[in-house]
């Protein structure tokens, strides 16, 4: 079967993404048969970016107290009431990452955008997030554009995908305009409230905060997000 145009992770890879042993993913395959890779030249496991996510759910659930049966069955309940016959993925949280150069923004930042719902991850410089963004595909950055010393525009351009990923552009600079012509989706200027960044995160995965309760503990706190230059 052919693979051109597609991420292909080995079993190695996907054991050190996940935090388990490859035995362990060779035995949920055998016994549950819900995550079955590609082989290539018929011995060598080839997973795709769909299967790895698969199997992060399944490691999610797990984390979160279900059984590896428990989260197989889960996985399966989900992939046949999508009704796609395992063609289609379970509804996955979509994933956010945060390349923030602001330790403190890039923590408060990936707590507020936890609580609702997302599956987020940071990296505080140009090459860490290149790297996350290689490894987790994420459906929106928020990036920082004095990331690295300014690396955050080239990134800006790198990142920007219509088939893939968003740009949500924050600085303290006003860089609206600069940031939207180098492929940014939205621009906010920093210092950032909780509820600014999540409001703006639902608008791009088009389920704007007008449409849902606000989370309590935004409206509770007044602290930004990014102070400082």
């Amino acid at each position: 079967m052919a693979t051109t145009g597609k991420a292909i992770y080995s079993i190695g890879a996907v054991a050190r993404m996940l935090g388990v042993p490859t035995a362990t993913l060779r035995a949920w395959e055998e016994r549950y048969g819900v995550v079955v890779p590609e082989r290539g030249d018929g011995t060598q496991r080839l997973y795709s970016r769909e299967e790895l996510e698969r199997l992060r759910f399944i490691k999610q659930q797990i984390d979160l107290g279900l059984s590896a049966s428990d989260a197989h069955r889960l996985l399966e309940d989900q992939l046949t009431g999508l009704g796609g016959g395992g063609e289609t993925g379970p509804e996955i949280p979509p994933v956010v990452l945060i390349a923030e150069r602001d330790p403190y923004a890039a923590e408060l930042a990936e707590y507020f955008l936890k609580t609702e719902g997302y599956d987020v991850c940071t990296a505080l410089n140009a090459d860490g997030a290149r790297a996350m963004y290689e490894e987790r595909s994420p459906q929106l950055v928020v990036l920082d554009l004095l990331i690295s010393g300014g690396a955050g525009f080239r990134l800006c351009r790198e990142f920007s995908d219509p088939d893939s990923a968003q740009v949500l552009a924050v600085s303290t600079l006003d860089s609206a305009e600069e940031a939207l012509t180098n492929g940014a989706s939205a621009f906010l200027q920093k210092p950032l409230s909780p509820l600014e960044l999540v409001s703006m995160v639902r608008d791009l995965f088009r389920t704007s905060a007008l449409t849902r309760t606000a989370n309590p503990s935004l409206e509770r706190t007044g602290m930004g997000l990014g102070i400082g230059n």
